[in-house]
């Protein structure tokens, strides 16, 4: 199993227990995300986090056509 593979299969299986008992998956969320960035802050800085982030931000529309990618 591929580790994208199992984030997704913790994820949903973290998605049912939270909504079991009453959160919205908005919540699990950003508490996932909370979690994942003290898990970054452990071996990286913050400047390499923040960029890591900014690019995932600038990156949201899966549909975009960037100037890297050849047609």
């Amino acid at each position: 199993m591929s580790v994208y593979k199992l984030a997704e299969k913790i994820i949903s299986e973290g998605l049912e227990q939270a909504g079991q008992a009453g959160y919205e998956e908005q919540a699990l969320a950003r508490a996932l995300m909370t979690e994942v960035l003290n898990i970054y802050k452990r071996e990286r800085s913050l400047a390499d986090i923040a960029h890591e982030l900014n690019f995932l931000a600038d990156n949201l529309d899966e549909d975009t056509d960037y100037a890297f990618m050849r047609p």
